[in-house]
């Protein structure tokens, strides 16, 4: 987890970004049980499940945080969660959402939802962890206030690369460059896992800003997993899901042309950070897959 090491620049294309809302609305609704598919393993009920299992919701405030982890483990997949951010004053909060194994040399897929003063955007963080090992940040503001209403944030996860996407807009791909010495991760499986915690000491203008109690206390809302994932239970996986892929096409397939192009506007317009760039942090040049280009 790092701290916000940028700031927005360019003008939107108004016309694409309408463009792009309105493919990304063709995006399936579906809904996963929560009583079923998680546990609330923190937070002394400040995490709570309602609406028969559809909705769940974390909270935050000066005493605790809270959150939750997948019954199942996955090996590879795609993950799909709606969430609705903490609204107005979230400055110094994180709402984190992402895969993760176990042990010091665990992996781990990244999201952080780095909370803002009211009006400020929220800072999406996004980092790949691979045998234990992180700093691969890239950081996004999005084109929506993601605490009106719930967005989908996916993550998929197969053996050539990892996609990052917000409602089916791909914001970042992580490629398997194993070829050239970098690890990747595909062989421990992953849970899911949320929280929402305060941190105060770096997630808001590098401390600056801090939570503000009388706010407390602080909310997010989940809604309509799914998991079209490879299931592990010990001794090897089982794949499918609510939308299973019998033909195995999540295993190779990559973005196709509308989806690069939906990528480079999005690293256009959005990115504020990109560890691949930081020549001041890799003084003796940058990570080895920054130099190769897909």
């Amino acid at each position: 987890m790092k701290k916000n090491m940028g700031s927005c620049s360019n003008a939107v294309s108004m016309a694409f970004m309408a463009c792009l809302v309105m493919n990304s609305l063709v995006f399936v609704a579906y809904g996963g049980d929560f009583y079923q598919d998680f546990d609330l393993t923190w937070g002394d009920r400040r995490g709570k499940i309602f609406n028969g299992g559809k909705l769940l919701s974390l909270s935050l405030d000066r005493i605790s945080g809270s959150g939750f982890q997948s019954k199942k483990e996955y090996l590879f997949g795609r993950i799909d969660m709606q969430l609705k951010l903490v609204a107005g004053n979230s400055a110094g909060t994180v709402t984190a959402y992402y895969l993760s194994s176990q042990g010091p040399t665990h992996d781990e897929i990244d999201f952080e939802f780095l909370g803002n003063l009211s009006g400020d955007p929220y800072i999406l963080h996004t980092n790949v962890f691979t045998q234990g090992k992180g700093d691969r940040e890239q950081q996004f503001y999005l084109w929506f206030d993601p605490t009106r209403n719930f967005h989908t944030y996916s993550i998929i996860w197969k053996p050539q690369h990892i996609i990052f996407l917000v409602d089916n807009i791909p914001i970042r791909v992580f490629k398997n460059a194993e070829s050239i010495g970098v690890p990747f991760p595909k062989s421990q499986p992953m849970r899911i896992y949320s929280s929402l915690w305060n941190a105060d000491d770096w997630a808001t203008r590098g401390g600056l800003v801090k939570t503000d109690w009388t706010k407390a206390p602080f909310t997010a809302y989940y809604r309509n997993f799914n998991a079209n994932a490879c299931v592990w239970s010990g001794t090897g996986s089982s794949c499918g899901g609510t939308n299973s892929v019998s033909d195995g096409a999540w295993e190779t397939n990559g973005l196709d042309a509308p989806g690069r192009r939906r990528l480079r506007w999005v690293q256009k317009y959005f990115m504020i950070y990109n560890y691949c760039t930081d020549l001041k942090r890799f003084p003796q040049g940058v990570p080895p897959e920054c130099k190769r280009r897909f």
